[in-house]
């Protein structure tokens, strides 16, 4: 049964309909494939028992004609999703004891279509990070080599237990979360797609905060496809989430109609950095002639305020996680160190349970909150967001996707990974813009570096226009061929 795990949701779905096989089938190939892939460290908690029973419920409804539209389909779950009675770390050491009496917005509504869950996934502490290297559980490694060397690679971040499950066939597909390019980054690094919708169309009740204004849900998967099936099951108005949208969800798979023809496609010239290995700006200009010959119109447009995004991001990211973090005390759940006093109390368990780059985050945070720079820093940076969110907006007036690049490079290595954290935060230089619109974009495999390692092509879209996003990745995505180039590359 080796062979169901390379399966798109798309194609179980419909040879389960068939009886080509059962769910449990399914779910034990990849339950198998879990066990044999641990290297990997994809997962930090794994759940075979309670699959092979959702497995059997869902063959259940299946057999009785009401399945869901991800009936029997086993995926796997960011670690910052509370799930009800199986253990929720959020990567760090402090929630390393902390299993949730509640079920979050979003898996609540993936096991209402039917799926079925095959455990929780590694992820970089509290979402902070591009490498997946600052998980208390330590690193999960890229399934992808370079040709020149054998090290082993970081798979990308925040998302890197997601991306790199989907990618060695460890789950067909995963959820996943992007506060500043943690889903689109490493799908980009693992040659999987990679989907963050718009801020407020899945829910955030029940995912472990970062920064609210920015978190979203989104999904990895295979295809494109398959991240139009995942999040439509994902969607959802939720009174109990502030930020919800209250607006219907659309039937997303219809969208892939394999037609762009008169799509207006833009092309951001700010998105053609100094420094930008040449591979990169080749894969781009390819994908630029693809659309073409694919019949969209190419526009060159102007986000001038791009340039301040990373610093505008650095300070309200870290504001906001200063503020969410603040409830880790001790006092109320997660793991408490001992002291003399209430304050020791606090300063033990917070040192003890927050790694480094939590640690410095949060001291940004509480740096530009503080009395006397709360203007100079947050206030500012709030206004440049706006400046940032309004280029989008006059750029879509003319366009209906926007077009670059996915992250600056490919996947880096484990054991020498860039020294300076700038270049580290660099990695979300294509991405972060995006978030701080709150618009929704995907990553999708666009070619191979020198190294042979993937790399990713980015659509960016409206807000609430996943659609025209998803229709323009699939086309681009079968223009591609991504899987049949990359044969022919190891053939040659």
């Amino acid at each position: 049964m080796s062979e169901l795990i390379k399966l798109t949701i798309t194609e179980a779905r419909d040879k389960l309909a068939k009886k080509e096989f059962s769910v449990t089938d399914l779910t034990s190939s990849y339950i198998k494939s879990m066990e044999q892939n641990r290297g990997l460290n994809a997962y930090i908690t794994e759940t075979p028992e309670i699959a092979l029973k959702m497995a059997a419920d869902s063959q259940s409804r299946i057999d009785a004609g009401k399945a869901g539209i991800l009936e029997g389909i086993p995926l796997g779950i960011k670690d910052l999703y509370c799930t009800k009675g199986v253990k929720t770390t959020a990567g760090s050491k402090i929630l390393d004891d902390f299993t949730p009496p509640y079920e979050s917005t979003v898996t609540q509504n993936l096991w209402n279509a039917g799926a079925v869950m095959l455990g929780k996934t590694n992820m970089d502490e509290f979402a902070m990070g591009s490498s997946n290297l600052t998980s208390a559980f330590g690193p999960v490694k890229n399934p992808w080599k370079s040709k020149s060397t054998d090290e082993d690679l970081v798979p990308g971040g925040s998302s890197g237990g997601s991306a790199a499950a989907v990618a060695a066939d460890m789950a067909m597909a995963t959820t996943a979360s992007d506060t500043g390019g943690s889903i689109r980054q490493p799908a980009a690094f693992t040659a999987t797609v990679g989907l963050k919708p718009t801020y407020g169309r899945c829910s955030r009740y029940g995912m472990v905060a970062f920064a609210s204004s920015l978190d979203q849900a989104g999904s990895i998967t295979k295809t494109v496809r398959d991240s139009a099936i995942m999040l439509e099951a994902m969607a959802s108005y939720d009174p109990k989430e502030a930020t919800s949208a209250n607006i219907p969800v659309p039937r997303f798979e219809k969208a892939l109609t394999g037609n762009i023809k008169g799509l207006k496609v833009g092309i951001p010239k700010e998105f053609r950095i100094e420094g930008t290995p040449p591979e990169i700006l080749k894969m781009w200009d390819d994908g630029i002639e693809t659309l073409k010959r694919l019949g969209a119109e190419i526009h060159d447009i102007s986000l001038p305020h791009t340039k301040y995004a990373l610093p505008c991001y650095y300070i309200i990211a870290p504001a906001e996680a200063s503020s969410n973090l603040s409830r880790y005390d001790g006092l109320r759940y997660g793991n408490r160190v001992p002291g003399d006093t209430l304050d020791e109390m606090y300063e033990n368990t917070r040192a003890a349970g927050f790694g480094n780059e939590v640690k410095t985050r949060i001291m940004i945070g509480t740096y530009v909150l503080s009395a006397g720079y709360y203007d100079a820093y947050f206030i500012k940076a709030q206004k440049v967001r706006r400046a940032i969110t309004q280029d989008f907006t006059d750029a879509f007036k003319t366009v209906d996707v926007i077009f670059t690049p996915t992250a600056p490079n490919g996947a880096f290595s484990i054991s020498n990974p860039p020294s300076d954290p700038i270049k580290m935060y660099l990695n979300d230089v294509f991405t972060v813009s995006t978030s701080l619109a709150g618009l929704p974009g995907i990553s999708i495999p666009g070619g191979l570096d020198n190294d042979g390692l993937p790399l990713g092509l980015q659509f960016i879209g409206r807000a609430f226009d996943e659609e025209t996003v998803l229709k323009a990745a699939d086309a681009m995505e079968a223009a591609i061929d991504f899987n049949n180039k990359v044969n022919e590359m190891r053939r040659a």
